[in-house]
């Protein structure tokens, strides 16, 4: 007989992904409930691949869910529906492996398939989380959260503008969070090399969601052609899948 996917948690997690979060305060909660099903989940408990990146996602949420409450962005709204949009895709990932469908997209399943070893670390797991879900989930949440706005990604609008200010919450929340990912002789080498290490994930983590600002504008040009909307999905699909398989390797281990 086959293990359910996520083992002793399976149920729990089923209902929990049977939820689809309205809000940004839903998300935030759901976040939360994943991370303690997660951690629980053997044989890795306490460093499970996936909880290194659900733990970063959900600091990065609570954040925007704070900006919100403190009117930190022009159009609350925009970002708002953004906030759910993207994250209904992650959710939509786990729910693809929970069926063993192969609608998983492979930028994810190469994060998935660790969960049952052999263990990676903290830190690449993480990285190759957020790199599933910039390269290949954002640009397309962001076609759907203009599409439901009848509005349209234009550089320089309040909605970019907001869009960028997310850049800025990683900048702040960066630091902490990857001093936590690392082991006692990683943070010797983090102190030696000062704020450089804190810089270039920060300017990494820009270029990347620049990156998926114009490949949101393509897909919006394109969007009513399902076709060529296919071969966008798959080319970033293929593209986040090969990152993602580097940054678990031994080697993006090591140059992290």
């Amino acid at each position: 007989m086959t293990e359910p996917v996520w083992g002793p948690v399976h149920q729990d997690i089923v209902g929990l992904l049977a939820d689809h979060p309205a809000d940004v305060p839903a998300v935030v909660d759901h976040l939360t409930k994943l991370q303690d099903l997660l951690v629980r989940l053997p044989p890795l408990e306490e460093s499970c691949p996936l909880a290194d990146f659900n733990k970063l996602y959900l600091v990065i949420t609570s954040t925007v869910l704070d900006g919100l409450y403190d009117d930190r962005f022009r159009d609350p709204a925009f970002l708002a529906r953004l906030d759910v949009e993207f994250a209904a895709r992650y959710f939509d990932a786990l729910r693809f492996w929970t069926d063993s469908s192969r609608s998983t997209p492979k930028a994810w399943a190469c994060l998935f398939k660790r969960m049952r070893g052999p263990d990676a670390r903290p830190l690449p797991s993480a990285a190759a989380g957020v790199n599933a879900h910039i390269n290949y989930d954002l640009p397309f949440a962001l076609v759907t959260t203009f599409d439901s706005l009848e509005s349209e990604p234009i550089d320089g609008s309040d909605q970019h503008r907001d869009y960028l200010e997310i850049n800025n919450i990683f900048a702040e929340r960066i630091p902490q969070l990857r001093r936590g990912y690392l082991d006692n002789w990683q943070l010797m080498i983090d102190m030696v090399n000062g704020d450089i290490d804190d810089w270039y994930q920060g300017e990494l983590v820009e270029y990347t969601r620049n990156v998926a600002w114009r490949n949101a504008q393509k897909i919006w040009r394109c969007r009513h052609d399902p076709e060529a909307r296919e071969c966008e999905r798959t080319r970033l699909d293929d593209n986040a899948a090969l990152l993602g398989r580097l940054l678990l390797s031994p080697l993006g281990a090591f140059l992290q």
